[in-house]
C-alpha cells in the first residue's frame, strides 16, 4: 500500500486500536508525538515501535517530535536532560563567538542520541525565524539571535549537530515568523515590512540554510507577497518566496494544521495546504475524526513529493563517534536557564 502525503499525531501514552487500525489502512509519511505521549524512555521506545509497525511499508516514515530545548523540549527531566533555549548560545556568542557555536553544535548532538535511541529519526529544530522588538513572545527566546547573520551560525551549528547524530533537523518557520505580532496558535498574524527587508533580514537564515532537507512553513501573512493568505496556504508565497527567492527544493511541511491561523474545516485546510504547494500537511492533536479528515484528501506519495521525501530520508546517517562526557561539560550549566 503506498503511503500517504500528511503526517499525524497520537492521543496517549499507549497505540489504541483504532490508531493501529488507522495508520495501517492509510499509511501516513510522518508521526509526531508530544508531552502528552511521553512517561518513559521504555514506553516511548514501544509506543514508537508499535505505530511504525501498524503503519507496515519498510518503516520508511518521519518519527517527529519538537525538541528545540528551552521551553520547547518534549521529553523532559528526569528521564532526560534540560537543555538551554536558542537564546543562551546568542548570550555565550558575545563573549565567544567559537564556544557559542560548539556549544550549539554539541547540544544538538546530545539531543539527536537521545532522540535516536529512543527511535525517532528527526526533529522540529532548528528555528530559524529573526525576532524584531515587540514582536509576540511565541519564538521569543527560541530565536538564536536577533541578527540575521548570528541565526545563520547557530542554527546551522544546530542542524549539522543533529545530522552528525543520524536525525533530520527540520528548519522553521519558512519563511520566517520573528516579525508575527501575534501566536499562529491563537490568531493569524499579518506582516506589512516590505519585501526589500523580508529578504535582507527574515528570509535570509533559510536562504542561507536552504540546503536542509526539511522545512516547515509559517502561518503568516506577508502583505508584500500575498495579502490574502497565510504562506502555508499561499500558493503564490512558497512558488516566488520559498522556491523562488530562498531557493529551497527539500521537502515542505505545514506547520499544524490545527492552529488558529488557519480557518475553515481540517479537511479544507489540508487541501489548501497541497494545492499551495506543501509536500506534508501536519496535523498534531492526536483526534481520530480530525485525521481522518486529513487522510481523506491526502495525496499519495509520489511525483516531487516522492523525490524530496526520498532525499531527506538519503540524509539519515549512523552517528559519527562523539564524546558525551565532554559534550555535558561544553553545554556549561549556566546554559540551561531559561532566558
Amino acid at each position: 500500500m503506498q503511503q500517504r502525503a500528511f503526517i499525524c499525531g497520537l492521543s496517549g501514552l499507549a497505540l489504541t486500536p483504532s490508531e493501529r487500525d488507522f495508520l495501517g489502512q492509510t499509511q501516513p509519511a510522518g508521526l509526531i508525538l508530544f508531552a502528552r505521549n511521553v512517561e518513559s524512555p521504555d514506553q516511548l521506545r514501544r509506543l514508537i515501535a508499535d505505530a511504525k509497525a501498524a503503519a507496515g511499508g519498510d518503516g520508511r516514515m518521519l518519527v517527529m517530535v519538537d525538541q528545540e530545548g528551552g521551553r520547547v523540549q518534549r521529553l523532559k527531566e528526569p528521564h532526560w536532560p534540560r537543555y538551554p533555549a536558542a537564546r543562551a548560545f546568542a548570550r555565550l556568542r558575545r563573549d565567544d563567538r567559537e564556544k557559542a557555536r560548539e556549544a550549539a553544535y554539541l547540544c544538538a548532538r546530545m539531543m539527536a542520541q537521545d532522540l535516536r535511541e529512543l527511535g525517532f529519526n528527526t526533529t522540529c529544530a532548528p528555528v530559524l525565524d529573526v525576532p524584531i522588538p515587540g514582536a509576540d513572545n511565541i519564538i521569543g527566546d527560541r530565536a538564536y539571535a536577533e541578527e540575521a547573520h548570528a541565526v545563520i551560525e547557530l542554527g546551522g551549528a544546530v542542524a549539522d549537530g543533529l545530522l552528525a547524530s543520524g536525525i533530520l533537523p527540520v528548519m522553521k518557520h519558512i519563511p520566517g515568523h520573528g516579525r508575527a505580532m501575534a501566536d499562529s496558535h491563537l490568531a493569524l498574524p499579518v506582516v506589512d515590512t516590505p519585501l526589500p527587508e523580508l529578504e535582507a533580514h527574515d528570509f535570509a537564515p533559510f536562504r542561507a540554510l536552504r540546503h536542509l532537507p526539511v522545512a516547515m512553513t509559517a502561518h503568516v501573512v506577508f502583505t508584500a507577497v500575498d495579502p490574502s493568505a497565510p504562506v502555508t496556504v499561499s500558493e503564490k508565497a512558497i512558488r516566488e518566496v520559498i522556491r523562488g527567492a530562498i531557493g529551497f527544493d527539500g521537502l515542505l511541511i505545514s506547520d499544524d494544521l490545527g492552529m488558529r491561523a488557519l480557518s475553515g474545516a481540517i479537511a479544507e485546510r489540508a487541501r489548501a495546504s497541497y494545492a499551495a504547494g506543501c509536500d506534508l500537511a501536519l496535523h498534531c492533536n492526536g483526534a481520530m475524526e480530525e485525521m481522518v479528515a486529513v487522510a481523506s484528501v491526502a495525496p499519495y506519495l509520489e511525483g516531487a513529493t516522492l523525490k524530496r521525501f526520498d532525499a531527506a530520508l538519503a540524509q539519515l546517517r549512523e552517528p559519527q563517534a562523539f564524546d558525551r562526557e565532554a559534550a555535558e561539560e561544553a553545554r556549561l550549566d549556566s546554559l540551561v536557564e531559561r532566558i
